[in-house]
């Protein structure tokens, strides 16, 4: 009894890495390619990223890296710094509650693509953190700034200056 039952798992286990036998065929896996294909796109050229950014309105030039001759293009961002607002929130329940929603707010404006990063300073001063944004207006961004609930209760207020730096750098 134990050899046909050790003849059977040995069955089972062969058939199973038989690709005759799988249930995913080759068509489906070749589908899932094509979305995965469809989600991860080819990198856009400069003369395309530079054509989006003016179709949408931002503000860039072009500088030349003297080091390897290559054609940098400076894109305005808008540097939102989050400092004490007038209002001291007294109320520990309104400051967590504030705060959840302060939090929901940039994670949103991250999401939606009009923050690219956004932080706390690690001291206790007046600027509390700052947010990057990437949108085409100093109005915009002071608006989306300013939508913040902590900074509509007062526990916050904006300072909002135009920073130039390279498209596509990411931090090291």
């Amino acid at each position: 009894m134990k050899n046909i039952v050790w003849m059977i798992s040995g069955m089972l286990f062969l058939t199973s890495c038989n690709e005759k036998y799988r249930k995913i065929d080759k068509d489906d896996v070749i589908v899932s390619s094509e979305r995965l294909d469809s989600v991860v796109s080819e990198p856009k050229t400069q003369t395309q990223i530079r054509e989006e950014l003016l179709t949408n309105g931002y503000q860039i030039f072009d500088m030349i890296d003297e080091k390897t001759k290559d054609t940098i293009i400076m894109q305005q961002y808008f540097i939102a710094f989050l400092k004490s607002g007038p209002n001291k929130i007294q109320n520990e329940e309104e400051s967590k509650r504030l705060q959840k929603q302060h939090l929901e707010h940039l994670k949103r404006m991250y999401d939606l693509g009009y923050a690219d990063i956004s932080g706390p300073f690690g001291d206790v001063g007046d600027i509390r953190g700052i947010t990057i944004y990437s949108v085409p207006s100093l109005k915009m961004a002071d608006s989306l700034a300013n939508a913040d609930p902590m900074v509509k209760a007062g526990g916050l207020a904006i300072e909002m200056h135009p920073w130039w730096a390279p498209k596509g750098y990411s931090l090291r």
